[in-house]
């Protein structure tokens, strides 16, 4: 960002109550999402009209993608399943609630796999159509990435925000575990799963964080408030690295971006560390899959019982494994997460932050895998919140990411680092309509 420009969320800020700015900000993502959602296919469904935006509310008519698992009154729901088509919940989640109060637009509901499963939709990767966006979160990646709105929800039950925002370019932010409703979102695995945010760059992460998790909308009163509150790091970080059993699943490209990326921080001043991970990230791991197969089977099998000839082969194959494992497993791994989550600050070693991949390279070919979420899964387990931001790019054009991790409830000290990563990066890519338009068609 030019520093002598102001920064979207100053810019929002000073611009509540200028009605001509509200109005040109829905103006400019409907016509963005005109010329490319034939090809993008980022949402399941938008208002043929929307309401006049509220420009002296807090998010002044700011226009928000919303994850079709998440409910809304207004708009059908159908939670990437056929069983629910058309489906009219009675209310709004919680979350769009407060969206609403805040004066926020819900411009669209975005595409997700089926119940957040692997089953994927039909949106592809804004940068190149022949990859995927990832997954679950599909069209919430996909609809920042191509620039049509500045801010979308997500959920994340294993590597559903922080992967697909890597593979789409733009920030994804996972909150600490239980800090943000999930009544109204359909659970796919309720000790796992969260609700996060797609942005335009860490401050809009940052904005989501203060308005959603903290509460806080006094930080947006001015720009000197926000400004104090989202401010910048007194000094370079202490980073400390994770190495992982799994690596040896990395793309030679994630690997050279990684050290690449640590190669530019060490310069601009962090102490980058290897750390010793006390904890077995491989019974972690198998932790997270012992507990989403046991509560996929509770959350979808309504769904599984009653209409199993609608669910695919993927689901299907959960809710199953989930029915045949037994109790005991479970039990022990619920226990092993509450044991790491109460100590997840120790595996920060010192450090301010762990830094990691966030998957294992840049988004696969073709529309029918969205992806390994292995990278995201022990931060889901135990909770922690994470951010990546893009780390660089291929010559085709895809975006690569770099994941910064905190201490159970310290979000905004980890937006925080995660902020000063991304100004020393600085490899983020504004969406040109032009360049992409062509990239999807």
């Amino acid at each position: 960002m030019n520093e002598a420009q102001p920064s979207f969320v100053t810019a929002l800020i000073a611009q509540r109550g200028n009605h001509a700015a509200s109005r040109a900000r829905l103006g400019e993502a409907v016509a963005r999402a005109e010329a490319l959602e034939a090809s993008l296919h980022a949402f399941t469904h938008r208002p043929h009209a929307y309401v006049e935006p509220d420009a002296c509310a807090p998010l002044a008519g700011l226009p928000v993608g919303v994850k079709d698992l998440i409910d809304t009154v207004d708009m059908p729901t159908s939670y990437g399943s056929p069983i629910w088509s058309g489906h009219r919940p009675g209310a709004d989640a919680p979350i769009v609630v407060q969206l609403r109060e805040l004066g926020a637009l819900v411009f669209g509901k975005t595409v997700t796999t089926e119940f957040a499963w692997r089953q994927p939709g039909p949106t592809v990767n804004p940068w190149h159509k022949d990859h995927t966006p990832g997954g679950s979160s599909s069209g919430s990646a996909a609809a920042v990435g191509a620039g049509i709105v500045p801010l979308a929800l997500g959920t994340q039950t294993v590597g559903s925000v922080i992967r697909p925002a890597a593979y789409c370019g733009v920030v994804g932010y996972k909150p600490s575990y239980g800090t943000i409703s999930r009544e109204g979102v359909h659970a796919l695995a309720a000790s796992l799963d969260h609700i996060g945010f797609f942005a335009r760059d860490v401050e809009v992460a940052a904005l989501a964080h203060a308005l959603f998790v903290t509460r806080r909308v006094e930080v947006i009163d001015s720009a000197e408030a926000w400004r104090a509150w989202f401010a910048p790091l007194a000094a370079p970080p202490r980073l400390g690295v994770v190495r992982t059993p799994f690596d040896d699943r990395l793309q030679d490209i994630q690997k050279v971006n990684f050290d690449a990326a640590l190669a530019q921080l060490r310069a601009a001043g962090a102490e980058v560390v290897e750390v010793e991970f006390h904890a077995d990230l491989e019974q972690i791991v198998d932790a997270l899959q012992v507990i989403l197969r046991v509560e996929a089977w509770h959350a979808v099998g309504p769904e599984a019982r009653a209409h199993r000839d609608q669910l695919s082969e993927p689901m299907r194959a959960l809710v199953d494994e989930g029915a045949a494992m037994p109790e005991a497993h479970y039990r022990a791994a619920l226990a092993l997460q509450a044991q790491w989550r109460a100590r997840s600050a120790e595996l920060l070693a010192g450090c301010d932050a762990l830094v990691s991949v966030p998957a294992t390279g840049v988004a696969p070919r073709g529309l029918d895998d969205t992806g390994d979420p292995t990278f995201c899964a022990p931060w889901s387990l135990l909770g922690m919140p994470a951010v990546t931001v893009p780390s660089g790019w291929t010559e085709i054009g895809l975006p690569l990411g770099f994941q910064t991790i905190g201490a159970f409830g310290e979000d905004l000290a980890t937006l925080r680092v995660a902020a000063w990563i991304e100004r020393v990066i600085g490899a983020r890519r504004e969406f040109v309509l032009a360049m992409n338009t062509e990239a999807v068609a």
